[in-house]
Formats: C-alpha cells, structure tokens, sequence
C-alpha cells in the first residue's frame, strides 16, 4: 500500500515551517523580553520535530517528502536564528558564516542526490543529531541568560560539532554517489 504524503508527521513539519515567520515575527518585535519569548517559538518548534520524527518511526509514516521537508525545516529555523542573532549582536557573524556555508553546502549536497542520483536522500546520523543537540544547547543558553562565557563557549562546541559533522556527511555523501555511479 502507498503511503500518503498527508500524514502527521508531515503537517507537523510543515507547522514547523511556518514557525518562522512567527519566530521572526516575535524576536523583532518590541515586546519585552523578546528574545525570551523567540526562544519559546524555537522551543516548540523543536518539539515538533522530536515529535515528527517519532512519529513517523513509530507509525511507519516516513515518507519521501517527509524525509526532505524536516531537513529542510530543521535549516529554515536555525538559519533563522543564526542570522537573528548574528545581526543582534549576540554571536558574533563568524558563527554565522562557518555555519551557513556548512549548511549551504549540505542543501546543495542532498539536492544533487536528490535530483539526479535517483531521489536518494541524505541520512541523518548520530554526528548530525549531536550537533543539532549542541546548536539548541548554545541557542537555549542565550535565550535563558546564562553567562556569556557559557554561551560563548557552546557556541565554539557547535561549530566544533557541526564541522565534523560535515566531515561525515561528506564522506557519505562520496559513498552514496560513487554506489550510485556502479
């Protein structure tokens, strides 16, 4: 039987998409508390992709759209909050570009796979989830105040992580295309 594209686990991430706008929406707004309030945003936002994933493992729900919208979504909200806060001035714009060029490269990366190696996609891993764990840590500890100096240094973690994380998304990603080329 074909599993539908509408599914739980989709309208999920979808809904994850759509909390950028209100995220962005919230952190430039005068309110008080502002960032505080954003971070509530980024918080359910990455409740909904736990619960996504879940989900769709659980229920057998994975789909194909599935398994390229949530990467995508996941990108979307931390793209979000590394320029919203890059342009705060609450991380430094290094952060920003080590980041987002990994990021890019890793779009381009799967859309290749995606578009002309048969629609293969680009398995997350435990180095990608270590890293994405170490972006909330970083992102939660601006949002609830802790000392500079710890954010500072999770924000130095992530990066750490997320660099090797390319690394063996790299390394996957010559293993998938060159098993595609046989």
């Amino acid at each position: 039987m074909k599993k539908s594209w509408i599914n739980l686990p989709n309208a999920l991430t979808i809904f994850r998409i759509f909390l950028v706008p209100v995220y962005l929406y919230v952190f430039y707004s005068a309110y008080e508390n502002n960032v505080f309030l954003a971070g509530l945003v980024f918080i359910l936002a990455g409740l909904t992709d736990v619960a996504d994933g879940y989900i769709a493992r659980k229920y057998d729900l994975g789909t194909k759209l599935g398994a390229v919208l949530d990467p995508f979504a996941d990108k979307l909200m931390i793209f979000t909050v590394l320029i919203t806060f890059a342009t705060s001035g609450i991380i430094p714009m290094w952060i920003l570009i080590a980041l987002g060029i990994k990021e890019i490269v890793l779009i381009i990366g799967g859309g290749i796979l995606y578009l002309f190696k048969g629609g293969q996609v680009m398995p997350s891993d435990k180095f990608g989830k270590t890293a994405t764990a170490s972006f909330y840590a970083a992102t939660l500890s601006v949002v609830f105040k802790l000392p500079d100096i710890i954010s500072r240094t999770l924000f130095v973690v992530t990066v750490v992580l997320n660099l090797a994380a390319f690394v063996n998304y790299l390394l996957i990603y010559l293993k998938i295309r060159n098993e595609a080329r046989e």
